[in-house]
């Protein structure tokens, strides 16, 4: 199987958003844009909290490594990797995006409902970019058939 350029331009467009996710999580993890836990009224309350503000850090510090391994991992795979490769780890990525609407989705709308998300609705939002990154995904594997 071929390498598809659709593919590759798709994975470097989610590699490009997980690089600033990372970015965000690392140097500016309150904010309100990408990542930024600073959208959830509890990440100010936790930093306000001396027992509770470092292991939330911790775990928002761990997303963003984990991210940089992936990150890492998916580089390898676009510059080395031949075109089949490409096409099954693009496939794998389609269940494991989708996932967010097993566990994490429920929760963060629950929290939105709940009015402990700025600005209200963001849940919503960002359903709807997760989706579209899954969809991407699924035009990327077409592509690469």
């Amino acid at each position: 199987m071929e390498s598809s350029t659709t593919l590759q331009v798709i994975v470097g467009m989610f590699l490009l958003l997980e690089v600033l996710n990372v970015l965000t999580l690392y140097f500016a993890p309150g904010s309100n844009l990408g990542n930024g836990v600073g959208v959830f009224t509890g990440w100010t309350t936790s930093q306000e909290d001396e027992h509770l503000g470092p292991f939330v850090r911790y775990l928002v510090f761990w997303v963003a490594g984990t991210k940089l391994i992936f990150i890492g991992l998916w580089l390898v795979i676009l510059l080395t990797a031949d075109g089949t490769t490409q096409f099954w780890a693009s496939a794998v990525m389609v269940p494991a995006i989708a996932t967010f609407y097993w566990r994490l989705h429920p929760l963060i709308r629950r929290l939105d409902a709940a009015g402990q998300i700025t600005p209200k609705g963001y849940s919503k939002g960002l359903a709807w970019m997760i989706g579209a990154m899954t969809l991407a995904f699924v035009i990327a594997v077409a592509t690469a058939i």
